[in-house]
């Protein structure tokens, strides 16, 4: 089973436009609400994939109930912690070239009480979890040492923590020594302080990261694939999209197949490719079934291409476009 914790989910109301035309009245041609927020995709994708997953959310308001109602027509458990604010609503733009513009709200304020509910939950929630994903933004309130304390917290349960997170969060919880983080490449640059030029240079960021206490680096290059640096070694795959839809929540989709694999070595880097892949092509951030996927056409390598230069993010994309999932 997979725990999924966000302490920042929201409803994502998805609109596909023909164009973003600034002071102008634009029509959508289709428009879709699903629940958000990094582990909400995760959960999403895990049980699209038929495995059992729960939850775990703070949730406030008619939206936090909606969320929690859709959700749980997806096959998802869930686990909430109620708050006093308002679960937040997020608006997504997506042009037929497959540019998005999102509009996040920050979120409503977690209350010290809160927030501390929000872990002890963590260290007895049912299930007894292999993996806990933690994912995504603090809301206002949260310290950013909360990741960290919620680490150590599933370590106590005896459970595995993949940490999708960025800045200040992710370098306070890697000295919890989190089991696998998942940065993208502005992530990984911003957490080593030094732009990123080629694959080699992600190579040995995501080598830097690991040397702070994390134990595997996931990480979503864009248009250029991933690169995994755990124990078994480093890899580096692509996995083409043939037409990009929507690249939100593919980053989650990707992180939800390599934990369905295992969490770590090649294999479980091949499931995280085919699944991102899978999602740029649905709509909104619809997660992919197992019969979407395409892992025939999944390329993984330990001979990486170091001087491959990296392309910034928002590119065409060919496998799993992660830079802007939920956060």
């Amino acid at each position: 089973m997979i725990l999924t914790v966000t302490p920042n989910p929201s409803l994502d109301r998805t609109y596909e436009v023909p164009s973003l035309d600034r002071g102008q009245v634009v029509r959508a041609g289709a428009d879709r609400l699903d629940p958000g927020g990094k582990g909400v995709n995760v959960s999403r994708a895990v049980a699209a994939a038929g495995v059992r997953t729960t939850a775990l959310l703070p949730l406030g308001g008619a939206a936090g109930t909606l969320l929690a109602e859709l959700l749980g027509a997806q096959g998802v458990d869930v686990t909430a912690v109620s708050i006093s604010g308002r679960t937040r609503s997020n608006v997504a733009l997506v042009e037929p070239d497959g540019t998005l513009t999102k509009i996040n709200a920050p979120g409503p304020e977690i209350s010290p009480q809160e927030s501390a509910l929000l872990l002890d939950t963590v260290r007895t929630c049912a299930g007894h979890p292999d993996w806990i994903a933690c994912c995504g933004s603090l809301p206002p309130g949260l310290d950013p040492r909360w990741y960290a304390d919620l680490v150590a917290r599933a370590h106590e349960a005896g459970a595995r923590v993949a940490l999708d997170t960025s800045g200040p969060a992710l370098l306070a919880a890697l000295t919890e020594g989190p089991e696998v983080v998942k940065p993208n490449a502005t992530e990984l640059a911003e957490a080593v302080g030094r732009p990123l030029d080629t694959l080699a240079d992600a190579v040995k960021a995501a080598e830097e990261l690991c040397s702070l206490g994390a134990g595997a680096v996931l990480a979503s290059l864009g248009a250029d694939g991933q690169l995994l640096v755990c124990a078994e070694g480093t890899f580096y795959g692509t996995a083409p999209a043939r037409a990009v839809r929507s690249d939100v929540g593919a980053g989650d989709a990707a992180l939800a197949g390599f934990l369905i694999a295992g969490g770590s070595g090649p294999q479980a880097l091949a499931s995280a490719l085919a699944h991102g892949a899978a999602a740029v092509q649905l709509p909104g951030s619809s997660m992919p079934t197992p019969a979407q996927l395409r892992p025939d056409e999944v390329r993984v390598t330990e001979d990486l291409p170091l001087d491959l230069v990296l392309r910034p993010s928002g590119g065409a994309a060919t496998t799993a476009r992660s830079s802007a999932s939920n956060r």
